[in-house]
């Protein structure tokens, strides 16, 4: 029998998590809630910052859906020079800075235009836009001409049910799709909001020039693992491999030279040469979502063909952090040695500490990020200077540490409780001097990795994962 899960509960639990997630703005938002639809109002200073606010609520248990009512204040910028930095920003993202798109800018108003081969470059254009200090809003005046993608309504359908299909982040076997003059239609039911999202964005993937979901329902009995006993079949290794290719070549982060892909009982190896970093990482990310795959090893080799010297990678690098929505008001320090950037400073919480990481190593012509940032103590200000190049860095006390086991141990309990992802799987929780253990058997390697961030996120000093993944039935 489903559990009813109450608004108000469910309004508590997405301002817990807002409260403990970074990269939000928790003390100038609200939230309200009936019948499962979250409504967020308020301030934060940043798109990506007002867009992170919403896949946290979407990532909450219960929530059928999110009206995003979040108004974002900004520093005022002369338009000149906010037009300077979303220009640098596209120009210095690896995937965006050969696309042909122009940008205008006015009182913090960014409307962009040009002509893309698919919705996922449209996607990366605006997320590097989302992630520009200064801007308020954006307008999306860019056109996607498909003209690799799927001409006939069946193959568009077909190719929309084989992705869902091999994604391990669509956990629902009730998707309907139907393509009408490459127009989709989406019915039937998921789980999560989050899947909701997911199934439309696969669909623009796929090549629909129009999707329409009203019909596709959102209700947490569809979460129920015995609806799921398909996707858990075991998978050949070479039907695996080729899902993984079939991923990869729908990325517009990855180069389009071949790449090699082999599987050996879920274990997935990538082999061959790639053009950057943020490739390399989401080639990764890429093969982690296909359904089958238990662990990743990249073995993908980073290789550029004009290297730039040492000197303009620190230049750019150090000009990303300074510019992100998020690490700004951070200092840095940066050593850079034939293309491999180490990392150093102290930031406010783990969900910058791999931000950083990320940020640097969407660097043109970074070939490797040490990251050696740590993070401070809850009760202590953040230092105005980086640390200096020589200084041997150790890890301090995490939040976690400054307080009792048993308190960490019943926030990451509840936190798993409320997780639309984690709430049904089976994992206990064990804490000894705030480095906590975990230890029983999930659905995917999607849950095991999930469960170890967010136990991170919760306090954690360190973190143990010995948990399991369940063996395809």
């Amino acid at each position: 029998m489903e559990e009813r899960l109450a608004d108000h509960d469910i309004k508590q639990a997405v301002e817990r998590l807002f409260k403990l997630k970074k990269g939000v703005q928790a003390n100038l938002l609200e939230v309200a809630c009936r019948e499962g639809i979250v409504e967020l109002t308020g301030l934060t200073d940043s798109l990506l910052s007002r867009q992170r606010a919403e896949d946290l609520a979407k990532a909450v248990r219960g929530v059928r859906g999110v009206i995003n009512e979040i108004s974002v204040h900004t520093a005022d910028l002369p338009n000149a020079e906010l037009l300077c930095r979303v220009e640098i920003a596209l120009m210095q993202d690896p995937a965006t800075r050969g696309y042909k798109v122009c940008c205008h800018t006015h009182d913090g108003q960014v409307t962009v235009e040009g002509t893309l081969q698919s919705w996922a470059e449209e996607q990366l254009v605006l997320q590097v836009l989302k992630g520009v200090p200064g801007v308020r809003q954006l307008n999306n005046r860019l056109t996607v001409r498909g003209a690799s993608l799927p001409k006939s309504d069946q193959d568009i359908t077909a190719l929309i049910q084989e992705l869902l299909e091999w994604d391990i982040r669509v956990k629902s076997d009730l998707v309907h799709v139907r393509t009408t003059k490459g127009e989709v239609h989406l019915s039937g039911t998921v789980g999560t909001a989050a899947e909701h999202d997911q199934a439309v964005a696969t669909a623009y993937v796929a090549g629909a020039t129009r999707v329409d979901a009203t019909e596709l329902q959102v209700a947490s009995w569809a979460l129920d693992k015995e609806l799921r006993s398909e996707k858990n079949q075991p998978k050949a290794d070479a039907d695996v491999a080729q899902a993984i290719l079939d991923a990869l070549r729908f990325d517009p982060r990855v180069d389009e030279q071949p790449l090699e892909v082999h599987v050996h009982n879920g274990v997935a190896t990538l082999l061959g040469t790639i053009g950057n970093l943020r490739a390399r990482d989401a080639a990764g990310q890429d093969a982690a979502n296909v359904v089958g795959v238990g662990t990743v090893h990249n073995l993908l080799q980073v290789q550029h063909l004009h290297p730039s010297p040492d000197s303009i990678i620190q230049e750019h690098a150090q000009a990303a952090l300074a510019h992100d929505a998020y690490l700004g008001r951070y200092a840095f320090t940066l050593a850079v040695k034939e293309g491999k950037v180490e990392l150093y400073g102290t930031v406010g919480s783990h969900y910058e500490q791999e931000r950083a990481a990320e940020v640097v190593a969407g660097v043109n012509h970074v070939a490797e990020v040490v990251n050696h940032v740590v993070l401070y103590d809850a009760e202590n200000e953040v230092p105005e200077s980086p640390l200096p190049s020589d200084t041997v860095v150790t890890a301090p006390e995490s939040l976690g540490h400054l307080e009792p086991d048993d308190v960490l141990k019943d926030r990451i309990r509840t936190h798993f409780y409320w997780s639309a992802q984690l709430h049904d799987q089976d994992i206990s929780v064990s804490v000894h001097d705030g480095r906590v253990t975990l230890t029983g058997t999930v659905d995917s390697a999607l849950e095991r990795r999930q469960a170890a961030a967010e136990a991170h996120a919760c306090g954690a000093v360190e973190v143990n994962n010995h948990l399991n993944v369940r063996p395809a039935a």
